[in-house]
Order: structure tokens, then sequence, then C-alpha cells
């Protein structure tokens, strides 16, 4: 569970804001213990021993300066006979356990990660520097990406071995060769990073679960 950023465009810890009457850390921990016997929560430096950042998580261990550190981190504080790692970012609390379930299923499957994605829905542009349109991309086949994303344990381990750096651990499995399964997104998984997606998290969650 990665909830090691440091809110700059949010305006604070994001992750400890308070959604529904729990911190956003706290649903997302709960949501992964419908598929996980062991939850690492990966904070910013200096909170790791903060009784009121844990969120219920069963270890709690200082991320790094980018994502892929408190990754590493993470993987890290895991026991080592773990064959099968889900990675989550803490500020998506309203992930279901039915969209967990999946992916970890389809890497039970065989896979080496699922992840899911929702198709987009807009026309996408490449831009320059200067703002001009450079291209119009065909979106037919483009996702967003989410999380939870699932992996085989080794396949993650190794690729993070090697120190890779990406926004996305699919991405670093994908480039090692690994076979990676896209499964259908929630657009209710919204990720907290401004204060309005707070408010849509609020509305979402009160318009309850057969809603989102």
């Amino acid at each position: 569970m990665v909830a090691g950023g440091s809110g700059a465009r949010f305006g604070g810890t994001k992750q400890f804001a308070v959604l529904g009457g729990r911190t956003v850390v706290e649903r997302s921990v709960v949501a992964a213990r419908q598929v996980a016997g062991w939850v690492v929560l990966v904070v910013p430096a200096g909170q790791e021993n903060d009784g009121a950042a844990r969120g219920g998580a069963d270890a709690v261990v200082a991320g790094g300066a980018t994502r892929s550190e408190s990754v590493r981190a993470g993987l890290a504080a895991l026991p080592a006979q773990v064959e099968l790692v889900v990675v989550h970012d803490a500020v998506r609390p309203l992930a279901g356990p039915a969209l967990f379930r999946e992916v970890v299923a389809v890497v039970a499957a065989g896979a080496d990660g699922a992840l899911p994605g929702c198709p987009v829905s807009d026309t996408v542009k490449r831009v320059g520097q200067d703002g001009r349109v450079i291209e119009t991309l065909d979106r037919d086949g483009l996702v967003l990406v989410q999380t939870p994303q699932a992996f085989r344990a080794e396949a993650l381990r190794a690729v993070h071995r090697a120190g890779a750096e990406a926004t996305d651990d699919a991405a670093l499995v994908e480039a090692a060769g690994g076979r990676v399964t896209v499964v259908a997104g929630d657009p209710g998984n919204v990720k907290i990073t401004h204060p309005h997606d707070l408010a849509v998290a609020e509305a979402l969650l009160a318009s309850g679960p057969g809603e989102i």
C-alpha cells in the first residue's frame, strides 16, 4: 500500500484525510484485506512510528524519494515466501473488493501482472512544448490505468532489484518482457490528488456501493 507522497498538489498529506469517518488509508487497507494476508503500508519518512497513520496495516515502513523507491521499501518488508503481491495506491480508497479479487485471480491463473484499466473516452492529442498539436492519437485500445495491480512476486522483485524507475509498476514488468493483462477498471475508483477529488469521493461514497 503506497502512501508515501507529500501531497503538494493537495495541500497536505491526502492519504490521511478523512473520508466518510475514516482516513483514506484506512479505507484502502480494509479493501486490501479482502485478498491480502499481510498489508505493508509505505508512508512518508518520519511518520512510520505514528500509530494514527498506521491505518490497520500489519507493517509500516518509510518510503523513498520516488514511487519506485517506496514500492521497493514495501517489498523489502514482505515475508520472503510471498508468491503474489498487490500494489495499491492508498489514495484510491474506493477500489472495491471485487477489483482486488479480479487482478489477483488473473495472476493466480498464470499472468505476470494484472491491472484495471478504463477505456479512454476523450480525444487524445500529443502536444509540443510550445503548445502546438503534433498529432491526434487513435484512442482505440488505449486505457487509463488504475490500481490495485497484482504481480507474481518474483517478477516484481526482479524488476525492482534492477533499480528501475516508473510511475507504474506494470510498466517495469512489461519492459522486462512480462505478460501483463488488463481487466475492466471502475470509473468510481477515483484517485485523490486535488481537494476536489476528495469531495467527489465523498459524493460517490454517499451514493452507496451499488451506485459507484
